[in-house]
């Protein structure tokens, strides 16, 4: 976020009271409706004279010559940084660690805390978690079918789950399903995925001559990729339906256009990674995303990155209008960030 130069004390408190009533009201604001706010500490040409300053220094607009002032993205990003410089009003950080207490898998949580965020801010709520390299093994699960298709079912450490169904040419009993099982659990628990698959092809390959149908049977499903892993990112997204009412001055057409953007899953990853490339922990906010994409240029981003207990890289973010309630999207994303990263699966 671009850092303007600081404002004295009055101006900043005028541009304050400016932009909260623009949040609450989307209409541009006049000076009297200040002065009335302020119980009269100022008179209305005074606080005329500090908005013409702050237009002059681009925190606002006028959209026409007999009309209030409008809070522009410098104003915005202004009053962010005022806010984070306060105390910030909490979220009920209790609920939070009940409710997702209540799950038991990073897929399930991801997908619980989109659903918080969007409650709780009554925007679009952004829950990512990242796969890191070198994933290790916990457990895997092998299901027997119909027409000779298998379940697999791989557990990593980082409480990662992936289910693939694979089709043999021949069947496997489950007995032998059991034991192939117990010797990959047995033997390579613990594992880096990449490690344990060269592994077990090195072994396949030493005990070729000592093949018995157990282990003839785990080289078929080796070959359907048994220790494969879908590495694709874990991202749940829940409220776009929230920006449909907003008047963020689009076509019906732009609107189609945002929506669907909305809907790709790397678009979204490529999102939180352009805006929120800050320490761990640390949280970003970003004021008009048109960078990003045109239908974008009216929308916030307030998010943070964070590492799980498990060991895995999580974003969580709320997205919304630039005249969001920023105290209440602030609040609820880092509440859920710190009870994410210390909530143990």
């Amino acid at each position: 976020m671009p850092q303007e130069a600081p404002l004295n004390g009055r101006a900043q408190e005028i541009l304050c009271a400016v932009v909260r009533e623009y949040i609450q009201t989307a209409e541009p604001v006049a000076s009297r409706t200040i002065a009335r706010r302020r119980n009269n500490t100022l008179s209305a040409a005074s606080i005329r004279n500090a908005m013409a300053d702050l237009a002059d220094g681009g925190y606002l607009s006028q959209p026409h010559t007999s009309a209030g002032r409008v809070p522009t993205e410098k104003a915005f990003r202004a009053y962010v940084r005022w806010l984070m410089s306060g105390r910030m009003p909490a979220v009920d950080s209790e609920r939070l660690r009940a409710e997702l207490g209540e799950v038991h898998t990073v897929e399930a949580r991801v997908e619980r805390c989109s659903h918080i965020l969007t409650e709780l801010t009554h925007n679009m709520g952004i829950a990512a978690a990242l796969p890191t390299a070198g994933r290790e093994l916990d457990q895997i699960e092998l299901v027997p079918l119909a027409d000779r298709r298998i379940l697999i079912v791989l557990v990593t450490r980082d409480h990662m789950v992936s289910n693939r169904v694979v089709v043999l040419e021949e069947p496997v009993s489950p007995d032998e399903l059991v034991s192939i099982r117990n010797y990959i659990n047995r033997n390579f628990s613990g594992w880096t995925l990449a490690g344990a698959r060269r592994d077990l092809l090195r072994r396949m390959a030493e005990e070729r001559a000592l093949y018995d149908e157990v282990l003839r049977k785990l080289s078929l499903l080796y070959q359907k990729g048994l220790l494969d892993s879908d590495s694709s990112p874990e991202v749940h997204m829940e409220g776009a339906a929230n920006l449909v009412g907003l008047d963020l001055h689009l076509t019906r057409e732009k609107m189609r256009e945002l929506l669907r953007a909305l809907e790709e899953k790397q678009r979204v990853i490529d999102l939180l990674d352009r805006f929120l490339e800050r320490p761990a922990g640390e949280l970003g906010v970003q004021v008009g995303l048109e960078e990003a994409h045109p239908a974008m240029k009216e929308l916030a981003l307030i998010g943070i990155s964070f590492r799980m207990p498990s060991g895995l890289s999580a974003k969580i973010a709320v997205l919304g209008p630039m005249r969001m309630q920023y105290e209440r999207a602030i609040s609820a994303v880092l509440h859920m960030g710190r009870a994410l990263e210390i909530m143990p699966l």
